[in-house]
């Protein structure tokens, strides 16, 4: 049985040696980037789990968080934080990161969190490679929609990005701004653009979703859009 891999994305040599050495005495299998560039490069399907730095030197590690939702939305991540970036922690959980441990910390500490974490990804795993919206299965895995008379439909890139992002956040109304943030990786301050509109709209006809009463991608006036698994998770 191959050992369980781990992606350590951390800038600081120092660090990424002991946290190699750590995990490899523990019988994990090992790959580092030392960078934002280095973390993309890498294959996200050949990892179990990514130890993700925020403060890297070409970027945001927020950034290869994202990355790795798109591509892989149930890989289990945990921060590398500083105890002075309490407002990035908050955007990194609500961005899908599983758990984060603040720097500096203990090897037990860490090596807990992470079979905690690899625990509940099982669970994840196994629960949510399928979800089921108002009647539709959504398989994620194939990247396809299921309807109720059973004829299937391939979501295209951009669309399966918005779903899986909006699946990650359907406890809560996503706004376009983040949506612009984070699935379409651009800035979306002062820009004048109907792409998440039109993006949402796309994917309300894939999932035969009524235009004007929504039931699947709620639309939140004035605040965004939110998944809807049942009834009573609509919120106006």
């Amino acid at each position: 049985m191959a050992a369980t891999s781990i992606l350590i994305v951390e800038d600081e040599a120092a660090i990424r040696e002991s946290l190699r050495e750590a995990l490899a005495r523990s019988g994990f299998a090992v790959e580092e980037a030392a960078n934002v560039r280095q973390a993309l490069e890498a294959s996200f399907t050949t990892v179990d789990l990514v130890l993700l730095d925020l403060m890297l030197p070409d970027g945001d590690g927020l950034d290869v968080l994202a990355a790795i939702r798109r591509d892989k939305p149930f890989l289990p991540v945990i921060l590398l934080t500083a105890k002075g970036e309490q407002a990035d922690r908050v955007s990194g959980l609500r961005s899908g990161a599983d758990d984060y441990i603040v720097k500096p910390f203990g090897v037990d500490e860490l090596l807990a969190r992470i079979e905690a974490v690899l625990r509940r990804s099982v669970d994840r795993r196994e629960n949510e490679e399928t979800i089921e919206v108002a009647g539709r299965t959504i398989d994620l895995a194939r990247r396809e929609i299921v309807q109720e008379d059973g004829s299937k439909h391939t979501i295209p890139e951009r669309e399966f990005e918005l779903l899986v992002y909006l699946t990650n956040h359907r406890d809560r109304t996503v706004s376009r701004d983040e949506l612009l943030a984070r699935v379409w990786g651009v800035d979306p301050r002062g820009l004048r653009t109907r792409s998440v509109d039109m993006a949402v709209a796309r994917l309300r006809e894939l999932l035969g979703d009524d235009s004007q009463n929504p039931r699947v991608i709620a639309t939140v006036r004035g605040r965004g859009y939110m998944l809807v698994l049942s009834p009573a998770e609509a919120k106006d």
